[in-house]
Parts: structure tokens; sequence; C-alpha cells
């Protein structure tokens, strides 16, 4: 079932508003039900391979509360580097609480287990340990794509969507998220597919990909669209949803897009793993 968030109640302490909500997890590896206690707007960062954002977010909502703050992501993308630039968002922000963070990685408890488009001095390093450390906050890591794919089922055009869901973040790799009636199943990375000589479908139809190739947007979309089939060929879904900093640019390619499936760009556009991010910290500071 996806996840929903219930007010029952509010209260102040030291000037600080906080709330009370009865949640049905967005994320399954935690109870069908768990009672939380959280600041009213909570820090989502969203890690990519060439930038680091943040905001805090309104989870009543699911809207950004104020503007995102954006570094760009250190290279080479070591720990130590990342871990200075995360701390960065935290500081802006001026923060103390329970950070959410969507990282680029298949990510097991805390703990990053690939390193496809970052420094691979990442792989089996512990990511809320070190951006912890370097934060002095509680910081609770899941997999980029999962934490867009779990906000846009709560807040965006995944909501009420009960058949199999697939939401493909477009960045400079490419994230998947995948869905049946509202289960997530976590770390999917089918960008990472087997695809022409040998090379993952993200080196082919990525937006770095595009960049990296110098090719026309249309000609990235004619590539992307056999993603797409591919993908429909192995899944069936009955929605795509499209996501990441590609998405904003749906209807200069939309013609191209040709699937059995639905196809439709994210509400939440390039905001939606900042929400998902800080929605996972919320699950889990408890």
């Amino acid at each position: 079932m996806v996840a929903h968030l219930f007010s029952n109640g509010w209260y102040s302490s030291r000037n600080q508003r906080y709330a009370t909500f009865i949640c049905t997890p967005l994320f399954p590896t935690l109870n069908n039900h768990i009672f939380i206690e959280f600041m009213e707007h909570i820090l989502g960062i969203d890690v990519g391979a060439s930038g680091i954002k943040g905001a805090l977010v309104a989870l009543e909502s699911g809207k950004l509360h104020g503007e995102r703050f954006r570094v760009p992501t250190p290279q080479p993308s070591t720990p130590k580097a990342m871990s200075a630039a995360f701390a960065e968002i935290v500081e802006y922000f001026n923060y103390k609480g329970p950070v959410g963070c969507g990282f680029p990685s298949i990510v097991k408890n805390g703990v990053a287990n690939s390193a496809a488009n970052i420094d691979a001095s990442w792989k089996g390093t512990n990511i809320e340990q070190v951006f912890g450390e370097a934060t002095g906050c509680r910081v609770f890591a899941t997999n980029d794509a999962d934490a867009a794919g779990v906000a846009e089922m709560r807040y965006g055009m995944g909501e009420g969507e009960q058949g199999l869901v697939l939401l493909i973040t477009i960045g400079t790799g490419l994230g998947s998220a995948l869905f049946y009636k509202g289960q997530l199943v976590p770390n999917t990375e089918l960008g990472h597919l087997l695809w022409k000589h040998g090379k993952s479908a993200e080196a082919w139809c990525s937006s770095g990909a595009r960049a990296r190739l110098k090719i026309s947007r249309m000609d990235w979309a004619e590539r992307f669209n056999e993603y797409l089939n591919h993908l429909e060929l192995l899944f069936s879904p009955d929605l795509f949803i499209l996501g990441g900093g590609e998405s904003k640019y749906f209807e200069q390619y939309k013609h191209i897009l040709q699937t059995e499936a639905r196809i439709t760009p994210a509400k939440l556009l390039n905001n939606a793993g900042i929400i998902g991010a800080a929605g996972y910290a919320a699950e889990n500071s408890r």
C-alpha cells in the first residue's frame, strides 16, 4: 500500500513545532504501522553525480519549505570530499535534526554497495556514518531513485496507481524505482542493464550520455525510446514516470516516445529525490 501520513496533533517545544503522525510507511522495510514524532520540516538531500541539492520538506503536503540549495559534487567524489559538500548544505539551513539522503548507489543498511557514477572508494562505505560524522546529525540513506519514486507515488503522478509502475530518473546516469500495487521493489538499478557493445543502458541514453556524445535532444529521445521499449518487454508496466533533470523537457520529446504503457513526467520533477529522502528520515528516526 502506498504510504499515507495523517496528522494527529501538534505541540510546541522550545519554540519549535513538532508533528505526531500515524504512518503507513513508504518504504517496505518498516513495520506496517509506526508512530513517529518529528519536526514540522525535515531536511532532505539528494546526492547526485554532478550536484548535491537539499531543502526543508513539509511532509504533510509533500512540498518544499523554502528554496533548494545546491552545491556541485566534488571531483573526485570521494567520501571525504562529498561529506564536506553534504555538510555545507546542512550548515546552509542551520539545521539540527534527522537528515534524509538519497544516494546514487545500491544502499543496504546505510552502506553503499555500488559506485557506478561516483568514486569507487564509496563501495562498502557506510554513508550514514560518514555523513553523520561530518554534520553532527543522524543521517538516513536510501537509493536516490527509490527516494524519488516513493515521493512520486505518495504525492505525485503515481498516487492511487495499483498496477506496475516504473519510474526512471534521467540525469548523469539512469535511476529506477519499481512498484507493484504501491509496494517498492528496492535497489533495481535498471540503468545498469547491459546494453549495446556490453555497456550499460545509461551509457547509451542518459543525460550524461547525450552531453558526452554531443547529440541533440531529439536524437537522444530516439535512443531513450528504444530503452523504454526494452523495459516494457521485460516488465510490462502500466505506467512509466520520467523524473530527473531531463523530465522538465518532456514536452519537447514526448511525441518520440512510443510504448503500450502510459508515459508521464514526474509531477515533482527534480524535487522528488529531496522529498522522498526527507520522508525516509522521518520514518526511520524513531
